[in-house]
């Protein structure tokens, strides 16, 4: 394992894809940047990724959404283990997060002022080494009266906004204000947050052939300030300003559907050189396993999204339960649906590293292993503080048995079977040359808090690391939530080749 290196687990989809015209898809290679300076151990790496999975899950709840009124988008977007996406605007390359847990696409424009991004911006390589676009000529504000600067601004009425834009009384009467710009607004992070303005502009995507995708009228923030976040975010969540949503204006076979793979990596970068595939539109699922799986099929397992009144945009789903071995652990009911205030449910987030449970599930979870892997190995309690992970075991000259976990998601038949890999992670401990060398495991699901601190906020969340290995399929039009196992590093070149 290159421990020495920072893994930004970042994935950046270069535009050079295949489209297939007959069923409306696009295939989009994900390949990843390492910065090679800001992680110096596993523990350092695993302790970042930690401490964002729970700084991402508690800034989604309750005692948050009170602080003010402004519309706050809980995303702590530290240099880490987030995927990210490319495009070129006006022949500018542009870099953006991600995220199925946010709504709007917005990047940093010129002049950009970055308060207190001087450690990020040195350790994460897409930002140094792409300055801040530079708007087009051909770019222009979005309107005070467009349905897309009311979402921008938490739905508020477009006379507000309007009045706002100093456009005079008589003309908002006369819903003549067209020409009065979308205001500025506010977007509070997880560590950051920024200003910025409303435009619309065409973005082209080159495709493998000499051909080109254009996608005009796109509609994206430009943020010349911001605090802590030297990076974009594209949100792939419910609302209309997600970049699905926009796809869907293009062509509605384009935005009804997306998934992605993500290769297996367990942190090793040697893992993280072949590309995982995004998908953007609805093919058959059935034929494309026929061409990828010859022999074994593995078919979706599907779950239906959950209304969620406070947070739209989130991809929600229930949980029964959670097996461990062959113990079932009941979910509470807070994961099986969300109620009025937005509390409850299970999101499935490619923004979240690790998986985040309720205090009572997660410490179910931790006594069913304790039971079954303590007994037999010694607790690793320096290991557990020092990467946030727990509980961790040393297993020195034993080969560690592992009970399997299996999700149950609400639904006929919706159970996953995680791999080892997605749930135990394995690694030499003092490989630094400081302490004797010792193997190590630990759990890689997290406490996210009791009863109380969940109100207002998603009950659970699915992390990224736990969906390596399965194409994750968000079918928005059905409403529902699809995984079956992939081998994802070779998916992109099957699909190539087909």
């Amino acid at each position: 394992m290159a421990t020495s290196y920072s893994l930004l687990l970042c994935f950046s989809l270069c535009f050079s894809l295949i489209f297939i015209s007959s069923s409306q898809t696009l295939f989009l290679p994900l390949t990843h940047s390492l910065s090679k300076t800001e992680f110096t151990s596993t523990h350092h790496l695993i302790k970042s990724a930690s401490t964002r999975s729970v700084t991402r899950f508690r800034r989604h709840h309750h005692h948050q959404k009170n602080s003010h009124k402004h519309r706050q988008v809980y995303l702590p977007l530290s240099p880490g283990s987030d995927y990210t996406l490319s495009f070129t605007l006006d022949s500018q390359p542009i870099f953006l997060y991600l995220d199925t847990g946010s709504d709007l696409v917005w990047f940093p424009c010129q002049p950009f002022e970055c308060i207190l991004c001087e450690g990020k911006v040195e350790n994460t390589s897409l930002a140094s080494s792409t300055p801040p676009p530079k708007l087009s000529k051909t770019a222009a504000p979005v309107s005070c009266k467009s349905s897309a600067c009311s979402a921008a601004h938490s739905n508020l009425p477009s006379s507000d906004l309007c009045a706002i834009s100093h456009c005079p009384l008589e003309s908002i009467e006369t819903s003549d204000c067209q020409k009065h710009s979308c205001p500025q607004f506010y977007y509070a992070y997880g560590d950051g947050s920024l200003i910025a303005r409303l435009y619309h502009d065409s973005i082209r995507l080159p495709l493998s052939n000499p051909t080109t995708l254009i996608f005009n009228n796109f509609t994206f923030g430009c943020a010349h300030t911001a605090l802590a976040e030297p990076i974009g975010v594209a949100g792939f969540g419910w609302g209309v300003l997600s970049l699905p949503a926009q796809l869907a204006t293009l062509s509605p076979q384009l935005g009804n559907q997306f998934s992605y793979c993500l290769v297996s990596h367990s942190f090793d970068s040697d893992r993280l050189r072949r590309p995982s595939p995004l998908i953007l539109g609805r093919y058959d699922h059935d034929e494309k396993e026929r061409r990828v799986n010859s022999v074994h099929k593995p078919r979706f397992v599907y779950t239906s999204v959950l209304d969620n009144p406070e947070h739209p945009y989130f991809y929600c789903v229930g949980l029964e339960g959670i097996s461990i071995g062959r113990k079932r652990i009941p979910a509470p009911g807070l994961l099986r649906k969300v109620d009025r205030e937005g509390s409850g449910g299970l999101v499935v987030d490619s923004g979240t590293t690790f998986t985040m449970l309720p205090a009572s599930m997660y410490g179910a979870v931790v006594a069913e292993f304790e039971s079954r892997v303590g007994r037999f190995n010694e607790r690793a309690r320096v290991i557990e503080e020092d990467t946030g992970l727990s509980p961790c075991y040393y297993f020195d000259n034993n080969v560690m048995n592992v009970p399997s976990v299996v999700l149950h998601f609400v639904g006929n038949r919706s159970s996953v079977v995680l791999p080892r890999r997605n749930y135990f992670y394995e690694f030499l401990d003092g490989g630094d040359g400081k302490g004797k060398k010792r193997k190590v495991g630990c759990l890689m699901l997290m406490n996210g808090g009791d009863a109380a601190e969940l109100s207002g906020g998603p009950g659970a969340t699915l992390g990224n690391y736990q969906q390596q290995g399965f194409e994750v399929v968000y079918d928005l039009e059905n409403r529902r939530v699809g995984f079956a196992r992939r081998e994802c590093a070779s998916l992109w070149e099957t699909l190539n080749q087909n």
